[in-house]
């Protein structure tokens, strides 16, 4: 006896006798598309948390030699803006007007807050053109705002900053 030839099911049939149809993947067989690779590779890490993490590797790397350094926050922002700034006071609208845009900023200790070091990240990719030169210019920017939350020349804070 052979076996019937069946029609596939259309998207209006009713399901058969033994339920509804297993549904396939693909057209192909070939599985279902996913992610081009896993959270754990860096092909999937975002821009914004790659800089995030050469703004750590470079606090990390001076903790080391500053051990007070530990007491710091470290932060990234997009943009350097102030509260209560009006819209026609965008810091990245200065660049227009011939001012420079700072890169990070140092924020003294108030009550319970801590000292803060901040990365304006935007500013920073703008100014460089590849990977190597953002790490690089992420690390000048730290050693700079650490150089004067310690009260010292940058030099001092890393005797290779401004050689590479």
């Amino acid at each position: 006896m052979d076996n019937p030839v069946t029609r596939p099911a259309a998207a209006g049939d009713a399901p058969g006798p033994t339920g509804p149809r297993p549904r396939r993947r693909d057209r192909h067989g070939r599985g279902m598309r996913g992610p081009i690779a896993p959270p754990q590779v860096p092909l999937s890490v975002s821009r914004a948390d790659a800089f995030v993490d050469l703004v750590q590797d470079s606090a990390e790397r001076l903790e080391r030699r500053w051990p007070q350094l530990a007491a710091v926050e470290f932060q990234v922002r997009e943009v350097p803006a102030e509260p209560g700034t009006g819209p026609g006071d965008d810091p990245l609208e200065a660049l227009l007007d011939g001012e420079t845009v700072p890169l990070g900023r140092y924020v003294a200790a108030r009550g319970e807050d801590p000292d803060r070091i901040v990365v304006y990240r935007r500013p920073v990719e703008i100014r460089a053109k590849s990977r190597d030169e953002r790490a690089l210019l992420v690390h000048e920017v730290v050693v700079e705002q650490v150089a004067e939350l310690l009260g010292l020349a940058p030099e001092s804070v890393d005797p290779r900053y401004g050689q590479d």
